[in-house]
């Protein structure tokens, strides 16, 4: 019977120095696994309706982008192209677009606009 004792306290001391210790070096935590990087590889991006609906721009706007009802983003290529080629963008401040006789009344009278003002101001021109 003592010997039964001995046995059970050893056995104990044991699990209580190592036993916890020994498991956690063979491997006990936890392995981080590696995420997935990457795009996803499911279908395209549908646009947003409200974005493809054609909008028609009013007299000022429509001596920039035309007269026909487009679609916003197709007004604002447009937008674009008008000051590309006219070379209305501030040379110094590229955020900053300068207004010609044409844009002046789209842009509210002011000679001088941020590109992010621009849209903006373009909205009040399209119903």
């Amino acid at each position: 019977m003592a010997a039964k004792k001995g046995a059970k306290r050893g056995a104990k001391k044991g699990a209580k120095r190592g036993g916890a210790k020994k498991s956690a070096k063979r491997g006990g935590a936890k392995k981080r696994t590696a995420k997935k990087s990457g795009k996803r590889g499911g279908a395209k991006r549908t646009p947003n309706a409200a974005f493809m609906r054609p909008m028609q721009p009013d007299a000022s706007l429509a001596a920039v982008v035309g007269n026909n009802p487009m679609p916003r983003t197709e007004i604002t290529k447009k937008l674009w192209a008008y000051i590309k080629r006219n070379n209305l963008q501030d040379a110094k401040e590229r955020r900053m677009i300068n207004a010609d006789d044409k844009l002046k009344p789209v842009f509210g009278g002011k000679g001088k606009v941020s590109m992010f003002e621009m849209t903006k101001l373009v909205n009040k021109h399209i119903k």
